[in-house]
């Protein structure tokens, strides 16, 4: 099952921020996320706030558009009168494309609406290869989506059954031709590196099949075996072996060698581009500190250092919103240490690092003795990591940071 809520400190019933995450409102980055929190079935890996169609209890995928539109109009009352058009915009989930593509358009009116969209927006969508066709693709671009991203996994029949992914080997890249004559110029294909019986070769022929679909983006992530999951019973109960840290490393190695060559360069350490253009922004935005809106059950957001996440089940969720009160659940406000903090560990996973002056200086000029950071980058003022320092990224934030 999805894991648990943080706790934090109480929201008012109406939503209202504390004047000091309203200063400077409209002078950061601005973006919506939008989950949709609805799958067929669950992955036994995944830990996400997701609901199979058994477990709603109340909510329905029919009623989704509207309530989330109702949480766009309290973000508008919220967030006041200041101009803050939407820079990017994301729907995840969960997969958002069993939703109609009429009703994600919808969603994304309402955002145009209350809000405005930047002239050159990203509107991205997850989904998953078996929810879409040519027909809701071409429906999303109509509708002013500009990105999509599918969840491949792998491509690799044993290593998909393991994760209990449902699309057969080579549907994403068909998805991906289909974006294209869709119209999408961008499109991201997502793996996860490390399953039980992946082997050496099953992970090259997963990158060899997404060079040949021809995304401009990738994202590869290390599975992450997570507490009250199936697959985390499974290694508990010996039927699967757990992910092994030195293949783990491997698998990187072997992404980072393979798409490299082939024109698509990392600028965060699980995302690989073929140029600026190609890059996530909205993910972009997370690292660097902007601020975003997160819609949805069990979504966190964040404005001006106050971070908030709301109610996790989708019945709770609409609830909330039709009785006219905020959903959310709980937030904290960020002193200046947890937000310098916060900034090194995600700025430092960027292929434009971080500057110098948020480090201990010592263990800066350690690291790059190291080999862990990138001696010209220091020479210019910045903490950028070696790809033997992308491998070894968490240690090296804890060890750089006062």
């Amino acid at each position: 099952m999805p894991s648990t809520l943080p706790d934090g400190d109480p929201v008012p019933t109406d939503g209202a921020l504390p004047g000091s995450a309203l200063e400077g409102l409209g002078d950061r980055p601005f973006g919506f996320y939008v989950h949709v929190p609805f799958c067929v079935t669950r992955c036994g890996y995944c830990d996400f706030n997701t609901y199979t169609a058994t477990e709603l209890r109340g909510a329905s995928r029919e009623a989704y558009a509207d309530t989330a539109i109702a949480e766009i109009r309290l973000a508008r009352r919220v967030l006041g009168d200041v101009d803050l058009p939407a820079a990017t915009v994301f729907v995840g989930g969960g997969t958002p494309t069993l939703l109609p593509a009429g009703d994600l358009g919808r969603i994304l009116d309402a955002i145009g609406k209350e809000f405005g969209l930047a002239a050159d927006a990203e509107v991205t969508t997850e989904a998953n290869p078996e929810t879409v066709d040519p027909g809701y693709l071409a429906g999303l671009r109509e509708a002013g989506f500009t990105r999509m991203s599918f969840g491949m996994q792998s491509s690799r029949e044993h290593v998909l059954a393991v994760l209990d992914r449902t699309h057969t080997p080579g549907r994403p890249q068909q998805c991906v031709r289909w974006a294209r004559e869709a119209g999408f110029e961008h499109v991201n294909l997502d793996l996860i590196y490390g399953a039980p019986g992946e082997s050496d070769a099953d992970w090259q022929a997963s990158l060899d099949a997404v060079l040949e679909a021809g995304p401009d983006h990738v994202s590869a992530y290390a599975l992450i075996v997570e507490e009250g999951t199936r697959l985390a019973a499974q290694v508990r109960r010996g039927e699967v072996a757990a992910p092994d840290d030195d293949a783990m490393a491997d698998r990187y190695l072997a992404a980072e060698r393979t798409l490299g060559a082939h024109g698509l360069n990392w600028y965060e350490i699980s995302n690989w581009a073929a140029d600026d253009d190609a890059r996530c922004r909205h993910n972009l935005l997370y690292w660097t500190g902007g601020d975003w809106w997160g819609v949805g059950p069990g979504a966190h957001s964040h404005v001006g250092g106050t971070r908030w996440w709301n109610v996790k089940h989708p019945a709770a969720y609409a609830a909330r919103l039709a009785a006219d009160t905020t959903p959310a659940h709980a937030r904290e406000v960020l002193d200046a240490d947890d937000r310098r903090f916060e900034r090194v560990m995600l700025e430092l996973r960027l292929a434009d690092g971080c500057p110098l002056d948020l480090l201990d200086d010592d263990a800066v000029r350690g690291a790059v003795a190291d080999g862990l950071l990138v001696p010209e980058a220091y020479e210019a003022g910045r903490a950028v990591l070696t790809l033997r320092g992308r491998l070894l990224a968490d240690a090296v934030v804890r060890d750089l940071t006062p």
